[in-house]
């Protein structure tokens, strides 16, 4: 029971201390894009230690199980294991892990269900007050990849990205009013850049894993991280080509009359932070930092396949 156990304590070892050690970097928000895709390794190899513990303690309860799971191993790899001497404490371990594992299924389904709800409702409101003409119902069908920007009569400047098989980017006349040259540009360059990188999963994803596991400090710091690196990439997006004062600006006209940028704190209380890191830019790593960031985060999943096999290896050496 050796490897189960040491996989299931390098996972609980990870989900502890991997929110402080990426937490305690300086280079997050002059890297957003990088700390995502590093968040996401650290959490796949936290969810990939669980998996092959679950797997191999259940390889050791049930015949049927090793069976598959050692289905082409030499007899030589099978009794590296020593699969035999783990005790009817297999069962119980893997019984609990696989019923972590249907949870986790269970919370992503109900987090799909509803976003794809809260869509369904949100579309049908918004044909309802911006209804499709015939001709651009003519134009959807000849070019069905293709985005349609829809303005709405609102006396509140504001724009958001409604995904699904049919992406919407809603725009509001207010916003139309108040947002001055390339501003309206930066701000769709903003809401396209969510829409690109499928933020919309990521962020469906890391509220599954919090709100389905609320005590593991990993993934409740996952989903905080999730809300607020994906909007400083699509503020990098934006910035990239239309200019960093010009978004900073876009984003103030598009907020001010939410009090984001007042004494008192607010549900949107990063803005002024993100409007501050465009005004106040800090120089971007290099590319070869980058690309070791990017590299080592890669290696963080190899960690428990190389613990899960190295019995196995050891024996065929």
């Amino acid at each position: 029971m050796m490897v189960s156990l040491a996989l299931l304590l390098l996972g609980l070892l990870t989900a502890a201390t991997a929110p402080r050690l990426l937490a305690a970097t300086d280079w997050r928000e002059r890297e957003p894009v990088v700390a995502l895709w590093m968040w996401q390794c650290v959490v796949g190899a936290v969810l990939l230690c669980f998996a092959l513990a679950m797997t191999f303690s259940a390889a050791a309860a049930w015949h049927l199980v090793r069976g598959h799971v050692f289905a082409s191993a030499p007899r030589g790899v099978v009794e590296a294991y020593a699969l035999g001497a783990y005790g009817p404490w297999s069962a119980v371990l893997a019984v609990v892990l696989a019923g972590c594992g249907l949870w986790t299924g269970a919370m992503l389904t109900r987090e799909v269900h509803r976003a794809r709800t809260g869509r369904k409702q949100r579309r049908t409101e918004l044909l309802v007050r911006a209804p499709v003409l015939p001709g651009e119902e003519q134009r959807s069908t000849a070019q069905p990849g293709g985005d349609r920007l829809v303005v709405l009569e609102e006396e509140r400047p504001d724009a958001w990205w409604l995904p699904g098989a049919e992406p919407r980017l809603v725009i509001t006349t207010a916003a139309l009013r108040r947002l001055k040259g390339r501003q309206l540009d930066a701000v769709l360059a903003h809401e396209q850049g969510h829409a690109r990188a499928r933020h919309d999963w990521l962020l469906h994803c890391s509220g599954a894993l919090a709100n389905g596991f609320p005590q593991i400090p990993v993934f409740a710091a996952f989903r905080d991280e999730m809300h607020r690196l994906v909007e400083l990439a699509a503020d990098d997006m934006a910035s990239r080509r239309f200019g960093r004062l010009t978004t900073a600006l876009a984003l103030v006209e598009l907020n001010e009359h939410r009090g984001v940028f007042g004494p008192c704190p607010t549900p949107d209380g990063g803005l002024p932070q993100r409007v501050n890191r465009l005004l106040a830019p800090v120089p971007r790593l290099s590319p070869a930092r980058r690309l070791r960031l990017t590299a080592a985060s890669a290696l963080v999943p190899v960690v428990p396949l190389v613990v899960a096999f190295v019995p196995g290896l050891s024996a065929l050496g």
